[in-house]
Parts: C-alpha cells; structure tokens; sequence
C-alpha cells in the first residue's frame, strides 16, 4: 500500500498521532478498541487497516463497516473514494433504493459501509455472502448501542464467520463491550484523556423566562450575525418550531432530526456544508459523526439531562485552537449540575437587525453519478453557458442520480434563465432553486 501516495490524494501530510497509533496497534489482525474524541479522525485511524487488509482479485465483500447513522455512511464513504484506491465501495442504508443496492452488490465490492438494519435486510436475503468478510469496523458503536442496534448488529457479526480483524470505536469509554463483538485479546487505544489542546470554550447564559424563550433565541442568533451556528434541541418538534420562527423572519436556516425523510436530512447537511445556510437546527443527531463543518457558535436551546450529550454537542466547535461560544439559553429555575454557577450571563436584549443573506444559494441538478455526470461537467456547463465566473460557483455535490451546486445568491435567477434550453453532456437537465 503507497502510503505516500494516498496522502497526496487526501491533501494530508501525514496521519496524526491517533492515527499512527491505531495503524501500528493493528498490524498482524490485532482487534483493536479505539476511543477518541469527535472530530479527531477515527475515520481515516480506521480505513488505513482495513486498506491495508484488502486483497487485489479477490471476490466478495472483504471490508464490513457499520455505523449508526446514514449521513455517517455516506461520509466514510467520500472519504475512501478520495483515497483514490482501485477497490471499489458501496453503501447501504435505510431509504436508500433497495433495487440500487441490490445491482451495487451483484459484484460485490471489496468494502462494504451501512447502518445495521440495512445490512442485516442483505445479509437475510444472501444479497452478500457473509463469510468473505474479513475486517469488521464497528464505528460510533456507543451511539450505535444508544439507538437501539444491538439485535442487528449481533445478527450480522453471528453471520461473519471468516473474520481476521475487528476495530470497534467509540467517542466515550464504555463500561462493558457486548460479548457479541467477539473481540479477543483486543489493544485499547484511548486519546479521550490524551488531547494536547484543550477546546478553547466561552460559555454564557442567556437568561429569559419559558414565555419569551423563542423571542430570546431570535434576539442571540441576531446577536450572532452571520456566524456559522448549531441550534440543539432535546426534540424534533422544537427544531421544527424554532425553524417555523426564523424562517417567518427571514433568516436562512437548515432543520436536520430523524423524523425528515433522508433526501430532506441529506440536502440539509449539504447546504449547511456549502455555505447556503449558516444555521443548522438540530436534536442530538448531528452531534457528531457527521461531516459539518467547523461552527463557531452552539446555541442550547433545550440543554441534554445529561453531561455527556452536552460535551458531545460543544464538540462541534473550537476545534483546531479556535474559540467556540457556547450559548445556554436557560430559565432562573433551571438546574444542571454540569453547568457552573458562575458561568457568565450574556444579554441580547436590542438585538433584532435580522443576519445578512448567505453568499451562496443552492441549485438542484436531475443528474447525476448514473447519467455519467462529474463535477467537472458542471463547473464547464456553468462557465460556458451559464456565463458565471469561477468564484461564483461553490461546493458541488453528485449524487446517484441528483446533483446540487452552490451558486453565489445573486447570480442564481440569471444562470437558471441562461440554461432554461441548455443541454448538459448531451441531455435536457431540470434544474430549480434547492429549497
């Protein structure tokens, strides 16, 4: 394996110490337990062993890897793409297209990543033979226990029969491991106590009373402006609530809970990502695993019963040695044990001048992976008859059969107008305002 060569794809120097450490601890198919913060880079700690383990003209699924959420999914996936191997990678999720995954698994790739109940549905309909498996990857496995994947995840390492290595990670120490996971004489290796930089946190109360609650997170994400924002709530209905409120005042925002369907969470994350929308409004789901990028402010509208959620949710900013604001929108009766008494109160009263539109707005494309259709095409499609500049064109995104492009917002009316009767490689294309 050209490590060297890998990296250059990545843009990477070299791997991190996390990283260095769990590669070296699972030479010779050692199982290895990896607990390491949010955000640190479990993902490439465990895909350099699994590639490592690949065998070229090998037939059947080789790599299994299980993780608790969809957009997870999606992300390792990106992520071993762009590590520019020649094995090929499919993923499997619950409201993916069963047909889709089906065809992808008729010539099985070398790995394989999805939640448990969608591969538990493959591994029941001999979509997939089991016993080719020989690296296993348990990721987020505590969140995975926390939402409820035990019987499924038990089901499929029961059915993995060939298994040379197992990798379990975890975001916090866990007290005991199922016997399921079938580890033996597994190495820990833990930077949950190790990391050299300490985040460096601001935390502030935002003091209101239950009425003016919503009043008093309009008046703070005024405050705010137009910095990249994370809005936690304990339960979808507030996240839908709140987002009713801002929209109505105009403000851009994003919702992402487990009750939207998954293209709706998906397109979410997407525009959150290119710079379409800088709030995102959200439950405990986007509290890690996923691929966000770095928020300077966390607002707790509801704050998590416990202390541990609460630590996951700052996780998501003042990473890398920058400053993090964490705001706790909280009532004079409100009591956490993991909030000190002494915590300074922030005041937003005044603050209504509504945030400045986002820089970029994001257009929807009917094509995508399965018409032939890369980023490449799109950027020429927008340059050449679009009329647009290459600053005006942002983040790209091609899906299976769908593509979204973020476009600098006062450009969007005139590029969708030049390319009404455009073809895009040869086909009529649909293309509309991604709401």
């Amino acid at each position: 394996m050209e490590l060297q060569s890998i990296y250059q794809k990545l843009q990477i120097q070299d791997m991190n110490q996390m990283q260095k450490s769990t590669y070296k601890a699972s030479e010779n198919n050692t199982d290895i337990v990896l607990l390491s913060p949010t955000g640190s880079g479990k993902t490439l700690a465990f895909l350099f062993p699994a590639l490592r383990n690949l065998k070229k003209n090998v037939q059947g699924v080789q790599a299994l890897i299980l993780v608790p959420a969809r957009e997870l999914a999606l992300q390792i996936e990106q992520v071993f793409k762009s590590m520019g191997t020649d094995f090929k990678v499919s993923v499997c999720y619950g409201g993916h297209d069963k047909k889709i995954e089906v065809n992808n698994l008729i010539e099985a790739p070398a790995v394989l990543i999805g939640t448990p109940g969608r591969v538990t549905y493959h591994v029941r309909n001999n979509n997939f033979d089991p016993k080719t498996v020989k690296t296993l990857v348990l990721d987020e496995f505590d969140k995975a226990l926390e939402l409820g994947f035990h019987d499924d995840m038990e089901f499929i390492c029961n059915s993995l029969k060939g298994l040379s290595q197992r990798v379990l990670t975890s975001a916090t120490a866990m007290d005991e491991i199922p016997a399921f996971t079938g580890l033996k004489d597994e190495k820990v290796i833990s930077f949950l106590k190790e990391n050299d930089v300490k985040p460096d946190l601001q935390l502030r109360r935002v003091m209101t009373i239950p009425e003016e609650k919503l009043d008093t997170l309009f008046n703070l994400v005024c405050k705010i402006g137009n910095k990249r924002t994370l809005i936690f709530c304990n339960h979808r209905d507030a996240v839908d609530r709140i987002s009713e409120l801002l929209h109505q005042m105009g403000i851009d925002r994003e919702t992402f809970h487990g009750g939207m369907e998954q293209d709706e969470r998906e397109r979410a994350l997407l525009k959150f990502r290119n710079d379409s929308a800088r709030i995102l409004i959200t439950t405990d789901l986007a509290a890690r695993g996923l691929d966000i990028p770095e928020v300077e402010s966390i607002v707790h509208y509801q704050l998590p019963p416990k202390e541990d959620a609460f630590i996951h949710r700052n996780g998501r900013t003042a990473r890398m040695n920058a400053k993090g604001f964490v705001y706790l929108i909280m009532n004079e009766d409100d009591n956490f044990p993991f909030i000190k008494n002494d915590t300074p109160e922030e005041s937003v009263a005044g603050f209504t001048k509504v945030p400045q539109k986002t820089p970029f707005q994001t257009i929807y494309i009917s094509a995508g992976k399965k018409d032939k259709v890369n980023k490449v095409d799109i950027v020429g499609y927008l340059l050449k008859k679009g009329e647009l500049q290459k600053e005006d064109v942002g983040v790209i995104e091609v899906k299976d059969t769908t593509s979204y492009v973020a476009v600098s917002r006062n450009k969007v009316n005139a590029v969708l107008r030049k390319l009404q009767n455009e073809k895009l490689k040869g086909k009529k294309v649909k293309m509309e305002v991604a709401y």
